[in-house]
């Protein structure tokens, strides 16, 4: 246990920015889990809906200081490649059935 107050300020700081930090990350969390569902169901348009607004928090957060700018970069660059290579094996299999 802290005995002196600066100490103890301290414990309540750490305390808060966890709990900010910790929340920033849950939604960027759910963000990519409505990503992904809307793009393993096949909904483009919500997809690339739900990416605009992942894109956007992963940018927030890494501002923040919350993640590393090259680790939100870098998860964006991934969810943009998997959103490309869905849309890309949709159109694919669609010209691929019409021959």
């Amino acid at each position: 246990m802290a005995h002196s107050l600066s100490a103890k300020k301290r414990i309540r700081q750490t305390a808060k920015r966890r709990a900010r930090n910790r929340a920033r990350k849950e939604t960027v969390k759910a963000d990519v889990k409505t990503f992904l569902s809307a793009v393993t169901h096949g909904d483009f348009k919500k997809a690339g809906d739900e990416f605009k607004q992942v894109s956007k928090r992963l940018a927030q957060v890494a501002s923040k200081g919350t993640i590393h700018k090259n680790a939100a970069n870098r998860k964006r660059s991934r969810l943009a490649k998997r959103l490309n290579a869905a849309q890309k094996a949709k159109t694919g299999a669609g010209t691929s059935a019409k021959s």
